[in-house]
């Protein structure tokens, strides 16, 4: 019995307060936030996502131990026309059927100036992961909320993305572009290096 009283009190004096570890805890808007892609074409593919999920989670402070998770509904894609909507979730490209999500997992963050960051991450599309680089600019640093602006750019053969658009000669570069605003809901405010 005397046990079952010494452990919490232990634990307590051992582990002041597992609430202080906590770091900070954002929330990103999808209503005011954008995911685009552009392909360089004999005619413009330009698209958004309409439905997507994103999250930043910090384990500390520290602006480096975050971790960006991206989640996008493939199925989502608007170009403005349906022939490219539909030609984009076939087989030949998204594969919406078989393959519902694109995400991106960071898996480092690297400070690069007071407000801009490289951030490697598995990038995943059709089902095939591979290593990419986001690089993000951040407005409004130490304010608690503002907008992350950022692009990445792949090569869509990678992916076993290697057929066309009949009459459109189509790159392999592919590039994305996110603008994602967020807000710190709870939690301390980021430790960015100056």
């Amino acid at each position: 019995m005397r046990l079952s009283i010494l452990c919490p009190l232990v634990a307590s004096v051992l582990l002041p307060s597992l609430a202080l570890a906590q770091g900070p805890v954002y929330e990103i808007t999808p209503i005011q936030s954008t995911v685009k892609f552009d392909v360089e074409a004999s005619v413009a593919i330009k698209g958004t996502f309409s439905k997507w999920d994103a999250t930043l989670t910090f384990p500390s402070t520290d602006v480096t131990t975050g971790v960006l998770d991206l989640k996008i509904q493939a199925a989502s894609v608007d170009t403005g026309s349906g022939m490219k909507n539909g030609k984009l979730k076939g087989k030949d490209f998204f594969d919406v059927e078989n393959n519902p999500f694109i995400t991106f997992h960071s898996t480092k963050i690297v400070q690069t100036s007071p407000s801009t960051f490289e951030v490697d991450g598995d990038f995943t599309v059709r089902g095939v992961t591979k290593p990419e680089k986001l690089t993000l600019a951040v407005a409004g640093v130490g304010t608690g909320s503002g907008t992350i602006t950022g692009t990445m750019a792949f090569d869509r053969k990678d992916y076993g993305m290697n057929k066309g658009i009949p009459f459109v000669t189509i790159a392999n570069r592919v590039e994305v572009s996110v603008s994602l605003k967020y807000r710190r809901v709870s939690g301390p405010p980021l430790v960015f290096k100056q």
